[in-house]
């Protein structure tokens, strides 16, 4: 399951990634903004690649997959919607997603290799 989470979400950060450096180019007038995006899709490809090594090990740690997951749809969800809306308040979510980051690489640095 985990390599499908992680392919599918791999290929719609390659996707928001091209996005934010195409398509928004012209449609956002703040080149912070645009940095905003760019460290959303920086951290979800990251963290793409975190659940391709959840997928990879040998005893699959289902709470280090979920919080990655978890990571990207707070942690770069929260900067995608505050460069496309504008709303700075989205930014008190950011910190609630690298949490989740920094709790999900525990996890699989702790999680049994063996069985």
């Amino acid at each position: 399951m985990w390599w499908t989470v992680s392919g599918v979400i791999g290929a719609l950060g390659v996707g928001l990634g091209a996005f934010g450096a195409h398509g928004l180019k012209d449609a956002i007038g703040d080149p912070h903004l645009l940095e905003v995006w760019q460290t959303g899709a920086r951290y979800h490809l990251i963290h793409t690649l975190a659940l391709c090594a959840v997928a990879a090990h040998p005893r699959p740690p289902r709470w280090a997959g979920g919080l990655f997951v978890a990571g990207i749809l707070l942690f770069s969800g929260s900067l995608y919607t505050m460069t496309l809306t504008g709303s700075s308040w989205l930014g008190a979510i950011t910190p609630l997603g690298g949490m989740c980051f920094i709790a999900g690489w525990l996890v699989l640095a702790f999680a049994p290799r063996t069985a």
